[in-house]
């Protein structure tokens, strides 16, 4: 596309409740703020043919410790806006190249645009393979008493889902293990268990944490150390008794060569809305495969267009492993309608021509 195709940039802000409030390291969160992102191209209608002028969607939902401000997200699509009317496309993903919430909108509503000029879905887009249907996605359990960590994981075996990804740290490692012992004790080999614990433990403690997660069958445990600690990571795989070791934050803190040359991860996790975009998510998935490291796609608790992205951006990665793209229901209120079905542990993916989403802009 060029400049020449005359697009237009709209955006407007939003604010998404949380179903419940979540308690994070930076703070509490009680709502998403971001904005919705809109690229016009009227050339659509200059043939005189009366057709409707394509148009496509981004979300920028900036999230503190992980993206840019607020601020400096709506004055960098303020940048693109101006950008993409002297420039083009090109432009406009220059002048937001450093402000990752803002790329990712901005890049989202581009590929939603081509996609939907070629009629296709966002995925075949974006991978140029195979269609598909269902990606599988996990169940995320909070920091609850064991007693509630057992229902919540029963629950989501009766929902259908093949993993159950429980968050750990806040507690002392033996409470954990402890925790995640009577899950699977409860559960039986119904589930894949997989352990996140947000940086929270020393080498020590994670070891500790590695042996006892390795008896009860965890197959992933997600940033046991803070995100500095490559090499420590990298120690824990040499000993880690089965248990494939994640990393999340160390990707934006090392990047893809650092974590693969110190062998520090088996599997890493690519959060499109902190990595710029899906289109720089899904050359890191294939950058990633290439190098043997399993990709897995989650969200930062985003509306419905940057989620719908999301599972787009997973339904083009090959055997993509279950990922954590069922948190819709986190929030209490959206952007407009879920084009995605979560049914039986799978996030059903949107057939339509680009994103599939609707009803979003509120005047269409």
């Amino acid at each position: 596309m060029s400049a020449a195709e005359n697009l237009s940039l709209e955006y407007r802000p939003f604010s998404l409740d949380l179903a419940e409030p979540l308690e994070t390291a930076d703070g509490t969160i009680a709502s998403r703020d971001g904005f919705l992102v809109r690229l016009v191209d009227e050339a659509d209608d200059r043939d005189g043919a009366g057709d409707e002028a394509a148009v496509g969607y981004g979300e920028a939902t900036p999230l503190p410790g992980w993206t840019e401000s607020r601020e400096d997200c709506e004055r960098a699509l303020e940048r693109a806006q101006a950008a993409l009317q002297t420039g083009g496309p090109s432009a406009a993903l220059e002048a937001v190249d450093r402000q990752v919430a803002a790329r990712h909108a901005l890049s989202l509503a581009l590929s939603d645009l081509q996609a939907t000029r070629e009629s296709t879905p966002l995925y075949r887009y974006l991978g140029q393979g195979p269609m598909v249907g269902r990606v599988p996605v996990n169940a995320t359990i909070g920091d609850g008493s064991p007693d509630e960590t057992v229902a919540a994981a029963r629950a989501a075996v009766d929902r259908g889902f093949p993993t159950c990804k429980l968050k750990v740290g806040l507690r002392s490692v033996e409470a954990d293990v402890e925790r995640v012992r009577r899950v699977r004790e409860a559960v039986g080999d119904r589930i894949e268990l997989r352990a996140d614990a947000n940086e929270a433990w020393t080498f020590e403690e994670a070891q500790s944490a590695l042996a006892g997660f390795a008896d009860c069958g965890v197959s992933i445990l997600e940033q046991p150390l803070p995100a500095g600690a490559l090499e420590g990571h990298a120690d824990l795989r040499e000993e880690s008794r089965g248990v494939s070791i994640a990393l999340d934050e160390g990707l934006l803190e090392h990047g893809v060569d650092a974590i693969c040359d110190a062998g520090a991860a088996d599997v890493v996790v690519l959060k499109p809305m902190a990595l710029g975009g899906i289109d720089v998510a899904r050359q890191v998935a294939a950058w990633l495969t290439e190098l043997e490291v399993a990709p897995l796609v989650t969200t930062t608790i985003d509306g419905v267009v940057a989620r719908t992205g999301a599972v787009h951006l997973a339904a083009a990665i090959p055997d993509v492993p279950a990922c954590g793209l069922a948190t819709g229901d986190l929030l209490a209120t959206d952007l407009g309608r879920d084009p995605v079905l979560i049914e039986k542990g799978s996030a059903v993916v949107p057939q339509a021509k680009g994103l599939g989403v609707s009803d979003v802009w509120g005047d269409r």
